[in-house]
């Protein structure tokens, strides 16, 4: 296989391992996953309980309802829903299917046993340790950097699973350095659509089918379903009120599938939802809905590669220039269209900081996917920022670069007060 041939097979398995599908909140299904792993290797249900937790993962839980459990919020409630209900093999579907019965033993199951929540002191972003114990028996699982990245396993002292954690690398996954934009903009236009087909016909239906839940019903503070109601069906408000209904829906206790984008559902839904909504506007055959979503995605995930998996920067920033990036195309412009697009709604909305997963969020998704938009129709009218304005350097990828530098390095303090704040 020559080189060309390597890249275009390492963006098809980029997009395999980013587009994944996860039924609730990541960080909370995360440590879910982590519990039921946990309780497997134990064999039996503990009777004590302790998960440390580095700050972010803190953060991204406190907030947020775990779905399946009648309602119920925070790390006890993720640990109790896994070691009760989970099933390990489904990952980050891990409490996909729940009984009515279940939700029951995992509330009488929090009111009985002792679950310890800790800050971990860590130098990784991303750190889930957990710790189960029945009798004379006890497991241990930790996941680090990513959201299914098991990196040890230990049953009675005894390791069954250890794998070096070398800072905030993720060993396993394919290079994302390989990504920049003209490459992408490349394998979008050019790859053969059957390679990508099934993984975005899969999020059209579960982030299409999560957006119109949350239209439809009583969600968090019902962001989407404002947005209609004060400002109309014009494509431009209905692109990002139904990404926003789909975040309504996912961070308040919709039990529904979403296929995520960089660990993260609420960026699989911005990134994907106003895309999907503009193809059907503008009548675009399935080969260019496909080539629009390809596009959206990869620019998601480069731009998240710098800032890593966990910030104080609101991902849906990333997702909503991402998403316009896919508009762009689908409204007839080019690789220099594309491009200003994601600089522009860049230079409107970096700094839009990520507090933890709750009911705002839909909120910054449709500022975001405002932005996107914005950035294209600035492009399209002759206006432009430039290189020297704020973030805004010369070459898509220098900018993206610089956004990456503020959100994993100068953001860190920045997320350090925020969890501070939110744990006070």
């Amino acid at each position: 296989m020559d080189r060309k041939q390597e890249k275009y097979q390492a963006y098809i398995n980029i997009l395999k391992e980013e587009l994944i599908t996860a039924t609730g909140c990541t960080e909370p299904i995360a440590l879910a996953y982590g519990a039921a792993k946990c309780r497997e290797v134990l064999g039996e249900i503990p009777d004590e309980v302790e998960v440390w937790a580095s700050g972010s993962i803190i953060k991204n839980v406190k907030s947020v309802i775990v779905p399946n459990t009648g309602g119920m919020k925070g790390i006890r409630a993720a640990a109790a829903a896994g070691i009760i209900a989970g099933d390990a093999s489904g990952e980050l579907e891990v409490i996909a299917s729940v009984s009515e019965e279940e939700k029951e033993r995992i509330k009488e199951y929090l009111e009985r046993t002792d679950i310890q929540v800790h800050a971990l002191e860590s130098d990784l972003t991303f750190d889930i340790v957990i710790e189960e114990r029945k009798g004379s028996n006890h497991s241990r699982v930790r996941i680090a950097n990513y959201h299914t990245n098991v990196v040890l396993v230990e049953h009675n002292g005894e390791k069954e699973l250890e794998i070096p954690v070398e800072g905030e690398s993720e060993e396993g996954l394919t290079d994302r350095s390989l990504l920049n934009m003209e490459d992408i903009w490349n394998f979008a236009m050019t790859c053969d659509t059957e390679d990508v087909k099934e993984v975005l016909e899969r999020q059209i239906a579960c982030n299409t089918a999560i957006s119109q839940e949350g239209l439809a019903g009583n969600y968090g503070a019902n962001i989407g379903s404002v947005m209609l109601g004060a400002y109309g069906e014009d494509i431009r408000n209905r692109a990002s009120a139904k990404a926003a209904a789909g975040s309504d829906a996912r961070m308040n206790g919709c039990e529904m599938p979403v296929v995520i984008n960089s660990g993260s559902g609420n960026q699989g839904i911005t990134c994907s939802v106003p895309v999907i909504e503009y193809a059907r506007e503008l009548g675009a055959d399935e080969e260019k809905t496909l080539r629009a979503l390809t596009l959206s995605n990869l620019v998601a995930i480069h731009q998240k590669t710098g800032i890593g998996r966990l910030s104080a920067f609101c991902g849906a920033v990333c997702a909503g220039a991402a998403a316009g990036a896919g508009i762009a195309y689908l409204k007839g412009g080019g690789y220099q269209e594309v491009i200003h697009t994601v600089v522009n709604a860049l230079a409107v909305v970096s700094g839009m900081v990520c507090d933890g997963a709750k009911a705002s969020c839909a909120a910054k998704i449709a500022f975001s996917v405002n932005a996107g938009i914005l950035g294209y129709e600035m492009y399209v009218r002759g206006q432009q920022f430039y290189g020297g304005d704020g973030l805004v350097t010369k070459g898509i990828d220098n900018t993206i670069r610089n956004i990456g530098r503020l959100g994993r390095e100068g953001m860190r303090l920045t997320n350090d007060e925020i969890i501070k704040i939110m744990i006070e």
